[in-house]
């Protein structure tokens, strides 16, 4: 990075600003957002982000499962461009933070170069993507996904919230039902900045996050079944009762992952009873369950022990069960062109950093697949995200705009 590269700062009140009023639109009581994917709050924040892209002279494309790209041509237009960005949708009580800033930094970069007079070889992109959270359609990550080949487009668009109505649908309803095609197109690299969403930064004191990499995750549904009878008259020995094997599942995976520790991770986030009354020994249970760890082997391990320590309960509490396979996102590992291009950034501004694995799933997950990807974090309040607590400060979020731009910089100037 020669001096006039290391003087290129971003407008940081301009971001800071820009984030503020995106967050107005699904704002929440406590200050968090509620802006789902495809819902009329998402279509706002879509038509706003679009309408800052055009006002920055760029040129803004929807392919057919609803991404955005905002583009900035380069020198040689014909050389693949680099990507940056993430996604405008929230969680149902989320923070002003998460996804959005990825997104308004990319544009800010854009911005900065035009102002300055940058020209740069590569062409730069800037993504927002549909439905990265999973809060309204199951699976998280399905624009990125199909962007990727990892989902078909098809099964992308067949995609139902709990009201039976589809992603494909609901994209037409907002009007970003795009007409680019999804995927077939050579990018040269990408970049993703972000909150952490864990409490690491922090608690060193450190501005930025160098990511090298994204932990393995596996989603399941344990379905556990026994028999419907009446809580009184039925004495304890008598029961097949679901909820017997399932605390048992859970005491036993919170000690595999404490055996595995400090990296593990297991979540259970959803349950659902039948037939949910409070004077009837239910019949079936459905347990969602998460498992995380950054070493694939030893998530695969950790998937074993899962399936014979459920096996084993049921079969001891005389109930049947199964464990359905909702997702699973191998552990990834970030190109060091990439890495190194983040921490010569962060280098070049005197930021304290660190090298460091992301604990969530991004849509990086799935770029890596396609072209060398990396991501920058910064620092959130006490660790918090996916919640209307989610908090950054001002200067973390401009220092993580200009480690974006000096490693966006040194990416687009060279011939990849």
């Amino acid at each position: 990075m020669n001096a006039e590269d290391r003087a290129l700062r971003v407008d940081g009140k301009r971001l800071w600003s820009r984030l503020m009023e995106i967050a107005r639109i699904g704002a929440l009581p406590h200050g968090g957002v509620d802006r789902q994917a495809l819902t009329d709050a998402d279509r706002r924040g879509r038509d706003l982000f679009r309408r800052w892209c055009e006002d920055a002279g760029l040129t803004v494309e929807v392919d057919r499962i609803g991404n955005l790209f905002a583009r900035r041509a380069g020198i040689d237009d014909t050389l693949p461009p680099v990507l940056v960005g993430s996604h405008l949708d929230s969680q149902p009580t989320g923070g002003k933070f998460d996804g959005v800033y990825g997104v308004l930094a990319g544009l800010e970069v854009a911005q900065t170069l035009n102002e300055r007079g940058v020209r740069t070889l590569h062409p730069l992109e800037i993504a927002s993507w549909t439905n990265e959270e999973g809060a309204r359609f199951s699976p998280a990550m399905v624009g990125s996904g199909v962007f990727a080949g990892v989902f078909t487009l098809d099964y992308g668009l067949s995609r139902t919230d709990k009201a039976g109505r589809t992603l494909g649908d609901e994209l037409a309803r907002i009007g970003y039902a795009g007409e680019r095609d999804v995927g077939g197109h050579a990018y040269a690299a990408a970049l993703e900045l972000h909150i952490e969403q864990g409490p690491i930064l922090e608690q060193r004191g450190l501005t930025i996050g160098v990511v090298t990499g994204v932990q393995g995750m596996r989603w399941y549904d344990l379905v556990i079944e026994g028999r419907e009878v009446h809580a009184g008259p039925t004495p304890m020995a008598d029961r097949r009762d679901p909820f017997r094997a399932l605390c048992e599942i859970q005491q036993a995976l919170y000690a595999l992952v404490d055996g595995h520790a400090p990296d593990s991770r297991v979540t259970f986030g959803d349950l659902s009873v039948e037939p949910g009354s409070r004077n009837t020994v239910p019949g079936r249970v459905v347990l969602s369950v998460d498992l995380r760890h950054p070493d694939e082997a030893t998530l695969q391990r950790m998937e074993d022990a899962f399936v014979t320590i459920a096996a084993d309960a049921c079969e001891r509490h005389r109930v049947t069960h199964r464990i359905d396979t909702v997702w699973h996102s191998p552990a990834v590992r970030f190109a060091p062109s990439c890495v190194d291009a983040v921490e010569r950034a962060s280098g070049a501004l005197g930021l304290p950093a660190c090298r460091m694995v992301s604990g969530a799933g991004h849509d990086s997950v799935y770029l890596s697949r396609m072209m060398p990807t990396g991501m920058i974090f910064i620092p959130c309040r006490d660790g918090v995200s996916h919640n209307e607590a989610e908090e950054a400060e001002p200067a973390h979020v401009e220092a993580g705009a200009n480690v974006l731009l000096g490693a966006i910089v040194e990416l687009t100037r060279a011939r990849i």
